[in-house]
């Protein structure tokens, strides 16, 4: 594969194309090296994992087997793709599984692990059949460990995407989280064989294979010191040019939105678990940590853009149901703070709402993470109250004069994204119990 990163421009139609353009390269390195000397190369390269926290992947290689001790940890490609605004893994697969699958190989011969699987929705139909195909093209021509990779489908379920509801859902069951994280409770655990597991997403292990290619020093050609190479955005909603877009991480925001030609910026969310961006901090660089020292995520790179059209007390309320639906009702506290924030905000949209309205989101903002398995709780929390905070003028006007909703909001699940964005029509009618009217 060139340095232009990892995602092409054109769909990589077989293993034959993929061969031509150097895939293969990073497998074939792998194969040629102790499985500690791989382990090294990723960590020299500095990539971080590219899913959401940005947590270094060697780090998270080598807390794993430590864990697994003389086991063999299992390893999993979470696939499951559903935060509002993001489209990367899905562009990623639907154009290169091949590279997906070779950086899953590497890092399945760098740990020992079994079994090795990708997971993904039953939604994503083309991006699943092309993940099937190019692992048979693997296993027909040979590759190393491609017979021991599976392909599972799941539901379309929000918390599918939380990684150890991801592994339950490859154990048959439903998407509800775990206490006990993968590399203390994995795949297929018991109390006595706990199975450590890598969880990493699927563009972390695109990088993977580029990096065993082509190598850590040209990895870190790119990015920054502290976050290395590229990393594949989305940019949706209030834009004229949305899509996926693969950039250095240090790039500002700002560069990203004009790339989109976003105009009269009133509110960028990326995605719904992370504080609201405003338009004071759009020259921010996009990296993990100058995020963080902003008080803001990163997340998995997608943003969602709302111009100066937008109530914002409109935007809150439909990110604020989404994730009051979402709940999967395991920890009380999410789901009945949950659904109370987003009612009370639709009251302020109703214009059936006092300031006592405002302060009691406030309070269950506080309240709704109690003793929360994972983190759509504090996402909540984070999306609501910032909003809270940097708009207090607006939602405090809502309160006091009811207004017309000329302009409404879709919830931001993307469906396609090609030329143009397209959200998810029936999602309005999912309900608490997750069941459709």
């Amino acid at each position: 594969m060139t340095r232009s990163g990892v995602l092409p421009d054109q769909p990589i139609a077989s293993l034959a194309d993929y061969r031509a353009l150097g895939g293969g390269a990073g497998l074939s390195a792998a194969l040629r090296l102790p499985a500690a000397d791989v382990l090294r190369i990723v960590d020299d390269a500095g990539l971080r994992g590219r899913g959401g926290a940005g947590f270094p992947t060697a780090r998270k290689w080598s807390s794993v087997l430590e864990a697994a001790g003389d086991g063999h940890p299992a390893l999993v490609c979470n696939a499951a793709e559903g935060e509002p605004g993001t489209y990367k893994d899905r562009a990623l697969m639907a154009r290169n599984p091949f590279q997906v699958l070779e950086g899953m190989l590497i890092a399945a011969r760098a740990l020992g692990a079994s079994p090795v699987v990708v997971a993904t929705k039953r939604r994503y139909a083309h991006e699943a059949q092309r993940l099937a195909a190019a692992r048979k093209e693997m296993v027909d021509a040979g590759w190393d460990g491609a017979d021991r990779l599976e392909v599972v489908v799941g539901p379309d379920e929000y918390l599918y995407g939380e990684e150890t509801a991801l592994l339950e859902v490859i154990e048959g069951k439903l998407p509800m989280p775990r206490i006990l994280p993968p590399y203390m409770y994995g795949l297929h655990a018991t109390m006595q064989s706990p199975n450590p597991t890598v969880v990493n997403n699927v563009e972390t292990f695109a990088h993977v294979a580029d990096i065993l290619a082509h190598g850590a020093e040209a990895f870190r050609a790119h990015g920054t010191q502290e976050a290395p190479g590229t990393m594949v955005f989305t940019v949706v909603g209030d834009v004229a040019v949305p899509g996926v877009y693969e950039l250095p991480l240090g790039t500002p925001l700002r560069t990203l939105l004009e790339i989109a030609e976003a105009e009269d910026v009133k509110a960028v969310y990326s995605g719904v678990s992370n504080a609201v961006i405003t338009p004071a901090v759009l020259d921010l660089p996009m990296d993990f940590d100058s995020f963080a020292e902003a008080g803001l995520g990163l997340g998995s790179g997608g943003f969602v853009v709302y111009d100066r059209s937008r109530c914002i007390v409109d935007v809150v309320a439909t990110l604020s149901r989404f994730l009051a639906v979402e709940s999967c009702a395991q920890c009380p506290p999410c789901k009945l703070h949950g659904v109370e924030i987003w009612e009370r905000l639709a009251a302020v949209c109703a214009g059936g709402s006092s300031p006592a309205d405002l302060e009691d989101i406030r309070r269950r903002c506080l309240l709704v993470s109690e003793g929360n398995r994972c983190y759509l709780p504090v996402g909540h929390a984070l999306v609501v109250q910032s909003a809270l905070d940097a708009y207090a003028e607006e939602f405090a006007a809502a309160v006091a004069t009811p207004h017309d909703h000329l302009n409404p909001v879709p919830v931001p699940k993307l469906d396609r994204l090609e030329d143009t964005a397209e959200f998810d029509a029936d999602y309005h009618r999912k309900r608490l119990d997750w069941s459709y009217g």
